[in-house]
């Protein structure tokens, strides 16, 4: 079902296939990787679209473009920038499509982990197939993946295939085979470090579950060690001995794009950043600052770009890392002072996701989908998760509208993610019964209201020409909130969940 909506969604992207997506960017990393020696990966800048993945991403671009030149040899070559053929595009999506085999497997070995309610029940209610359709029929993957494009399926089946093996050493290999191919999962590197070596490292508890500092393993821990050095010397090896890994790191940590990307995503700063503009604005008013002295809007103009803050102190790369590690510091204490089996993992993980996007640098509004997809697994056993679910997923999900813009994409958007929504509230209702209180039920329903002013409403008003970029903050402001509140409320079932014995995953 999944692959036969992409098909329909590929009808809206292919009427531009290069505006607003990713086909470019991966096109020109095909090219950089077929087409130049190794050390010169990372120094190409022909195009905009740098090669900015880890080195293990790199080498599988080289692979995809051996099967590429045989559909059009002329995408390979670097110079030709922008280009699309017909057989490009056909390339990209099928590839699309068939590494998604590996998130298909994952979300098969994570649906039988799902504990299964005892006597018989419908299959369609049953936990492990509303799990299997949350997963496979993601809308925010499906519009990321097959109509923005990018590689996020492939990528996360390796973070649910070491969320389902994370007591074993499988586990550990798979994330770091994944913090490999894009680093951007360092969000959630803290909980499989502090777990892995709490739960596995520590091979007992004392009967309290507190850890047993006598049953401390060193060979686990040179064994993961072992695991993790492995990985990291066969990605990064080759640029390493070229004395390249400075060029490497600092095309994986571009500090100098600035606080938000171009469309804030919904989180802290987004909220930062409008209060920072308020705040600007009635100082103005109130003749209490001079206009002519203020920084240029530049936040607001949808660029990518370092910018000051009007009147609030502006944000460094350093407070932001501040901040987040003081977010999840909480989760990766519980983790360690009780692990909590299985839930307790994928609390801690859900946590660090978020909290690395609610207060990251340059945050891009995909990384949402880190959260959402691994908060699928506790939302079909837990009422309490469900609800926290349902609004994560909704205005998460939600906040993606904007990278598919063009007027043929809005019916395909919004049937999809109708679709997505109504079998989440209504498979999970009927599973576990009511899961919102009606002010977060208002909170939902006005995303209704946005999404008419933003995609209906402000595009023939004249406002459209003036403020372009009021649609963009309106939808991460407005999804913010949300975001926020799941982030608190997901704490709060960490820390103020009853004693429970623990579940194997």
């Amino acid at each position: 079902m999944r692959k036969c909506l992409s098909t329909l969604a590929d009808f809206s992207a292919q009427i531009d296939p290069l505006t607003g997506n990713s086909s470019g960017v991966h096109r020109n990393w095909l090219a950089i990787t077929h087409s130049l020696p190794v050390s010169r990966w990372y120094y190409e800048n022909t195009s905009e679209w740098t090669l900015d993945y880890p080195p293990l991403f790199a080498w599988f671009e080289l692979g995809l473009s051996q099967v590429a030149r045989r559909f059009d040899a002329n995408m390979l070559q670097v110079e030709n920038l922008n280009y699309a053929s017909p057989a490009t595009v056909l390339f990209q999506r099928l590839s699309v499509i068939v590494t998604d085999v590996v998130f298909i497997y994952a979300a098969r070995e994570c649906c039988r982990c799902v504990r299964e309610p005892k006597g018989s029940r419908d299959v369609l209610s049953r936990p492990s197939f509303v799990l299997a359709v949350l997963l496979l029929w993601n809308f925010g993957l499906l519009v990321v993946d097959h109509i923005h494009f990018q590689y996020n399926g492939f990528l996360f089946g390796f973070l649910l295939l070491s969320v389902a093996k994370h007591l074993q050493v499988q586990g550990a290999l798979l994330f770091a085979f994944l913090l490999n191919l894009k680093h951007i999962y360092l969000y959630v590197a803290p909980a499989y470090g502090v777990y892995l070596l709490r739960s596995y490292c520590f091979a007992q508890d004392n009967k309290d579950g507190s850890v047993r500092w006598s049953s401390f393993s060193p060979l686990r821990l040179l064994a993961l060690g072992a695991i993790v050095t492995s990985v990291c010397a066969l990605s990064f090896g080759p640029f390493i001995a070229m004395g390249q890994l400075p060029q490497v790191l600092s095309r994986l940590f571009p500090f100098k794009r600035g606080l938000c990307h171009a469309y804030w995503a919904p989180n802290i700063w987004a909220l930062y950043n409008v209060l920072d503009k308020s705040l600007a604005v009635l100082g103005v008013r109130l003749k209490l600052l001079e206009e002519a002295e203020l920084p240029p809007a530049s936040m607001t103009g949808g660029l990518v770009q370092e910018f000051e803050h009007s009147v609030l102190p502006s944000v460094t790369p350093a407070v932001t890392l501040v901040c987040t590690l003081l977010s999840i510091l909480p989760a990766v204490a519980s983790i360690w002072l009780r692990p909590h089996g299985a839930q307790g993992f994928l609390r801690c993980l859900l946590l660090c996701a978020l909290g690395c996007f609610m207060f990251g640098w340059h945050v891009h509004e995909k990384a949402i989908l880190i959260a959402i997809l691994p908060l699928s697994i506790l939302a079909v056993e837990s009422r309490e998760d469900a609800g926290i679910f349902l609004i994560l997923t909704t205005t998460g999900h939600y906040s993606l509208f904007p990278l598919l813009f063009t007027p043929a994409e809005l019916p395909i958007k919004v049937v999809l993610m109708l679709m997505f929504t109504i079998f989440s509230f209504t498979a999970l209702r009927n599973a576990q019964g009511s899961l919102l209180h009606p002010l977060e039920v208002i909170y939902l329903l006005g995303l209704v209201a946005v999404a008419i002013a933003c995609e209906v409403v402000f595009p023939l008003s004249p406002w459209q020409q003036r403020l372009p970029f009021l649609p963009l903050l309106v939808t991460s402001v407005y999804c913010a909130m949300g975001v926020c509140y799941a982030f608190l409320r997901l704490y709060a079932s960490l820390l103020l969940r009853r004693e429970e014995k623990p579940k194997q995953l």
